[in-house]
């Protein structure tokens, strides 16, 4: 999928700036950003709902807005809302609809939407009306609907929530098999610790723009560190005395204290601004503390992502 420069406005606002990204084959990109950062109308442009003020976006080197009903069978969507069921129909009846819209024979429909009610945990609600579900239960049933055609293209928006995470880990594990049979996956959460080990690229909005693509590392590097884990030995003073003395010996460089859960021998070190790590070890050496070992405190992806969003609330984007 090539998303090229899709930008839009709901009338005189403004909710997509300039988005561009392309989701290969096998890959997952995770599609981040707080409320109102744009990635629901991003994602119902990339599926054809919405055609975009400005900008184009392809599958399979088609145009999304100008091929029609062929360009959206490549896409399988898992949309935010509930309301996407004929209520009325049990699950299985909705499936097999839906799947004879995407082209699939009678029987294969029946076959393919019992093996993914199977799959999601809803084998026996099968003939249940949908408005019995619960909103887990739709989300659930979302997600098979969007996997029955076996797409190329998967768009999910916050597929996981108001599920437990033994659902959540069902739907990623469901997902990552269509993403290793080729499939391109834009998985749209506002649950940033759900990414790692998940997804392999990252497409960061807010107000509309992207602040940050790249991979999981790459935006785990954005949140620089500040703090380190520093493994000291000392046997000459003991509990506060020790602390007292490790803070007078970095001094204005910044502040240490012990660990808490770790070996008595680690502190945290936080590094002051503009402070030198190594005039700080240095500072330590020269109170006779031995430096056993130094690395870094590694910042997670909720770090990052405050960092790269925390400057100010939406302006209204959905």
């Amino acid at each position: 999928m090539q998303v090229r420069a899709v930008s839009h406005r709901f009338g005189t606002r403004r909710v997509l700036c300039g988005v561009s990204m392309d989701v290969g084959a096998g890959e997952i990109r995770a599609l981040l950003g707080p409320n109102g950062a744009g990635k629901t109308t991003l994602l119902r442009i990339l599926s054809g709902l919405i055609t975009p003020t400005e900008g184009e976006v392809r599958v399979a080197g088609l145009q999304v807005h100008g091929a029609g009903r062929h360009a959206r069978r490549l896409i399988g969507l898992v949309p935010g809302g509930d309301r996407s069921f004929y209520l009325r129909l049990s699950g299985l009846e909705n499936l097999i609809f839906f799947a004879r819209l995407q082209g699939l024979s009678a029987r294969k429909a029946r076959t393919q939407a019992r093996e993914y009610l199977s799959r999601v945990g809803l084998a026996e609600a099968e003939r249940m009306p949908v408005g019995q579900y619960s909103h887990g239960m739709q989300k659930k049933l979302a997600v098979a609907r969007a996997l029955l055609a076996d797409p190329p293209v998967l768009l999910l928006d916050e597929a996981t929530h108001d599920l437990d995470p033994e659902a959540a880990r069902a739907v990623r594990a469901l997902v990552s098999d269509a993403a290793h049979r080729g499939a391109a996956v834009v998985w749209a959460t506002q649950r940033v610790d759900e990414i790692r080990g998940f997804a392999s690229t990252v497409t960061l909005l807010h107000r509309g723009e992207v602040r940050f693509a790249g991979t999981v590392p790459e935006l785990l590097a954005q949140a620089a560190p500040e703090r380190y884990i520093v493994r000291i030995r000392n046997g000459r003073l003991p509990g506060n005395r020790l602390e007292r003395a490790l803070q007078q010996a970095v001094g204005h460089r910044g502040t240490i204290a012990r660990a808490d859960d770790r070996a008595e021998e680690d502190f945290i070190l936080a590094v002051a601004p503009g402070a030198a790590l190594g005039d700080v070890l240095a500072g330590l050496a020269a109170a006779r503390f031995e430096v056993l070992s130094c690395r870094e405190e590694r910042l997670g992806v909720e770090e990052a992502f405050l960092l790269l969003t925390g400057d100010a609330g939406p302006e209204g984007a959905s």
